[in-house]
C-alpha cells in the first residue's frame, strides 16, 4: 500500500475522485429484481485499483521487509495505481469508463 498521506496536491496528483452510489438506485434495482424474478449477486474485486493506469510519473520507496539486499536506496517507478494513492480511485474509474464505452455503454 502506498503512503498517499505523504502526497502533495499539484505535485503528486492533480485531482481525486470517490464514486458514491445513490440509495434510490439500490432500491430501484431490488424492486426490479423482485418484479422480474432476477437473481442478484455481489462482486468485490480486491485488486480493482491495480488496473488503473497512472497518467503521471510516480516513484515509491521500497516497502519495509521487501528491500533487495544492498539496494535499499532504490525506488520503484509505478506504472499502475496502488491502494493508498490519492489518484487510485480516479484512475480506476477512468479505466472502467473506457472499458464500458468499448462495450457500447454511454
Amino acid at each position: 500500500m502506498a503512503k498517499g498521506y505523504s502526497q502533495v496536491k499539484g505535485i503528486d496528483y492533480l485531482e481525486i475522485f470517490s464514486p458514491v452510489i445513490c440509495y434510490e438506485s439500490i432500491h430501484l434495482m431490488f424492486a426490479l429484481a423482485t418484479l422480474e424474478n432476477w437473481y442478484i449477486t455481489g462482486l468485490d474485486v480486491k485488486t480493482a485499483f491495480l488496473y488503473g493506469k497512472l497518467n503521471k510519473e510516480i516513484y515509491m520507496k521500497q516497502p519495509k521487509g521487501f528491500t533487495a539486499q544492498g539496494q535499499g536506496s532504490k525506488v520503484m517507478h509505478l506504472l499502475c495505481a496502488l491502494y493508498g494513492l490519492k489518484q487510485a480511485t480516479l484512475q480506476w474509474w477512468r479505466e472502467l469508463e473506457a472499458f464500458m464505452k468499448t462495450m457500447g455503454f454511454h
